[in-house]
């Protein structure tokens, strides 16, 4: 047996490990070391609950939102005859999967909120995505989905998530008018368009002066806006390109 005083300090460490606190025993540090306690207490008395995100993860989140807002530069886009509702430029399509699920998730947190929605499918209607080219610009590149809230552009996917995770997207919807009943139209089963009643869905019309031609009033899918739940006040608008 190895007498103590001829034992090497790494051997003694190793035969003699300090354990760490659990918690932090400083007095500047009391704060933090109560929150902690009071989650190990919430997992010890609900095991099965789902975890709710950390008390840290929500302030940064929040805090880093705030701070990518107000360092921003850049003139904010705006949207004219929307400031009493949001709306959605998202497209129905699965050719790209990524983009089909953002705008997916994004459709659905948004109707969570029970306000008015304006979700206008690229798919459906060409004249969307010219409305979109005339906000940005015609020769600057996007991502669907893209929200606007009154008026206001808020962002994508990745904003609408962490401004939802951080409650700031509540706050920001928080003075728009409520909805009340469901959301989804009976007439068109949430798909905000329905078969134009004229062309029966073909975009022609005959006539026995000059045959077949073009209905202006459906768009090249012979999709209608539908009657029943869309916005008052929602025209069809050019923008100059910029």
């Amino acid at each position: 047996m190895i007498p103590q005083w001829l034992r090497s300090p790494s051997r003694a460490a190793a035969t003699n490990p300090t354990k760490s606190p659990s918690h932090f025993s400083f007095s500047s540090f009391k704060d933090i070391d109560a929150i902690l306690k009071e989650e190990e207490e919430e997992q010890v008395l609900y095991p099965q609950s789902p975890k709710r995100p950390s008390i840290f993860h929500r302030v940064k989140l929040s805090t880093t939102v705030l701070r990518a807002w107000s360092s921003s530069n850049r003139r904010p886009l705006t949207l004219p005859n929307a400031d009493q509702r949001v709306v959605v430029y998202l497209t129905s399509l699965r050719v790209v999967r990524k983009t089909f699920e953002d705008c997916k998730t994004v459709r659905s947190i948004l109707r969570g909120f029970n306000v008015p929605i304006d979700e206008r499918d690229v798919s459906l209607d060409s004249s969307f995505l010219d409305e979109l080219q005339g906000i940005i610009g015609r020769n600057k590149s996007f991502t669907l989905p893209l929200v606007f809230i009154g008026g206001t552009y808020i962002g994508g996917a990745e904003e609408v998530k962490r401004l939802h995770e951080c409650g700031e997207l509540k706050k920001m919807i928080g003075g728009l008018p409520s909805v009340v009943g469901s959301s989804v139209c009976n007439l068109c089963e949430g798909l905000r368009f329905i078969l134009c009643p004229q062309c029966n869905g073909s975009h022609k019309i005959y006539s026995e002066k000059t045959g077949f031609r073009s209905f202006a009033d459906c768009n090249t899918n012979g999709l209608v806006r539908c009657p029943s739940c869309n916005p008052s006040g929602h025209r069809r608008i050019s923008y100059p390109f910029s």
